[in-house]
């Protein structure tokens, strides 16, 4: 790892990273997060007959349309062509709410991390937005970068 922070310099100012003499390699990155849920309002995002509709399908292609907008919602973050995002919005196996992963995928000169996780961020949104009616005490959580592919710093594999 290293100590020092790249979007800053050495005066420490905000600053744009120069990939321009990194090679395009292709990247993939794998991010999750999940909303806690009482069981009732679990149900009824399953059961698709939420007032707004279709939650998980919605949240899905939020999260989608989210990845693809990163660069303009993250300071710094350089635009990437994406050739891969796919969400998917599932039930935890313990029955406490909704797990949501967000893969990326692009041949560039740098990573898809902040794609991944904005997919995933903007999703959680999406389903809280859709449910709070039913439930205002969900808690969004555990938003974290699962793995990368690509890149100098080569795979990265969360513990």
């Amino acid at each position: 790892m290293s100590e020092r922070l790249t979007h800053l310099d050495p005066q420490g100012r905000a600053r744009m990273v120069d990939v321009s003499d990194k090679p395009e390699t292709v990247r993939e990155a794998l991010a999750e997060g999940f909303v806690r849920m009482r069981p009732q309002t679990l149900q009824l995002a399953l059961s698709g007959e939420a007032k707004k509709g279709e939650v998980r399908a919605v949240a899905e292609l939020a999260g989608v349309m989210a990845a693809k907008r990163t660069a303009e919602l993250i300071p710094l973050c350089h635009p990437l062509p994406l050739s891969k995002v796919a969400v998917e919005v599932a039930p935890a196996a313990d029955g406490s709410g909704l797990r949501v992963t967000a893969q990326a995928r692009t041949i560039a000169q740098t990573g898809v991390e902040m794609e991944a996780l904005t997919a995933v961020s903007v999703a959680c949104l999406t389903l809280y937005d859709m449910l709070k009616a039913a439930d205002k005490a969900m808690v969004i959580e555990g938003v974290r970068l699962l793995e990368k592919r690509g890149g100098r710093s080569g795979d990265v594999r969360a513990d």
